[in-house]
């Protein structure tokens, strides 16, 4: 297999190409179905020239339909989609990317979605779709499993498959909330993962930006240090990773404080902790829930995409050696990019 494709990327590689360009405009399609031409253009930032060809051919292979609402698969052509999945990491090295993370930051598992969100945001539902089945199969009955907040957790969830095939589930938020943007917050992610696993889940009822006093004092309540305990004994923790100052700013930290963020170097977020370049606990909110010493008996199951994401995603998980780590192709790149100039 590695063979013939070597030879097809040196003697036909506009073949490779184009297979990887109908296989990504399929996968779009079926991402945001129905969908029409200019809107398919714009999210692949491609022409709609381009587009009309690519759209004309598939049509006659039967791939996708086209109607009054717009672009629609077809079960043959999501057939397609799924049986090229492999066949497209391959050809673009992805299993080798895999290798070299998971040796450089000694980190379980790392598995790669093609693509880049940054261009198609339809990889994010691609990411989402590989960490669920990951969860899946990670899942027992009588699992606790904690979940973080955030859009790429969002993309997990709503990856979940409806199955009760489990017993005596428990959802857990991993962390409090915000005061905006409730559809990403832990407390709502965590209800609608419990309804899919056809599981139970406590809710967290704590802000993320209280005053230490404020925190002390409802910390001390029996309700609330009942959650944490069950988060901090959960076996699965699934979480996304953030850059230092972006998260530091959504969760409202005063200016202050980012400033001392900055010059102490910090560049990822994890679960309310803050790293260095190096993997070092640099900061912490006062709302943390899962502590780092908490997660080393946990499977952890770590989310991110995007290139701007690459430092932010090595400060936090290098040396993780419990943690899968779910990352688009950008991001790979760019995380080998940094580990070969600093060594």
């Amino acid at each position: 297999m590695d063979n013939i494709l070597k030879i097809q990327q040196k003697i036909v590689p506009e073949l490779i190409d184009l297979l990887g360009k109908r296989y990504d405009i399929l996968k779009t399609i079926f991402y945001n179905q129905p969908i029409g031409r200019r809107i398919l253009a714009d999210h692949m930032c491609i022409s709609e020239r381009i587009v009309r060809n690519e759209i004309n051919f598939l049509k006659s292979q039967n791939l996708i339909e086209v109607n009054a609402m717009g672009m629609f698969i077809t079960t043959e052509g999501e057939e397609i989609i799924n049986q090229l999945k492999s066949f497209i990491h391959e050809i673009k090295g992805l299993s080798k990317f895999e290798e070299f993370i998971e040796k450089h930051l000694k980190l379980k598992q790392v598995i790669v979605v093609p693509g880049n969100v940054g261009i198609d945001k339809s990889v994010l539902k691609e990411l989402g779709k590989a960490a669920a089945n990951y969860a899946m199969e990670a899942i027992s009955d009588n699992s606790i499993i904690a979940l973080t907040g955030g859009t790429t957790v969002k993309e997990v969830v709503d990856s979940f498959p409806k199955n009760n095939k489990y017993n005596n589930i428990l959802v857990l938020p991993a962390r409090g909330g915000m005061a905006r943007n409730v559809e990403i917050q832990a407390n709502t992610l965590v209800a609608r993962l419990a309804e899919k696993v056809g599981g139970n889940y406590e809710l967290l009822h704590v802000p993320d930006n209280l005053s230490n006093a404020a925190l002390k004092t409802i910390l001390n309540e029996k309700s609330i240090k009942s959650i944490i305990d069950k988060v901090q004994n959960a076996q699965i923790l699934i979480y996304g990773i953030g850059i230092a100052k972006d998260m530091a700013l959504k969760r409202g930290l005063p200016e202050k404080e980012i400033k001392v963020l900055e010059g102490l170097g910090a560049v990822g977020e994890a679960f309310g902790q803050y790293y260095d370049e190096l993997g070092k606990i640099v900061y912490y909110t006062p709302t943390v829930v899962v502590k780092n010493d908490d997660v080393k008996n946990k499977i952890l199951i770590a989310v991110a995409a995007g290139k701007n994401k690459a430092r932010a995603i090595i400060a936090t998980e290098i040396n993780r050696a419990s943690s899968v780590l779910i990352i688009d192709q950008s991001a790979a790149a760019e995380i080998i990019n940094i580990l070969e100039k600093r060594e």
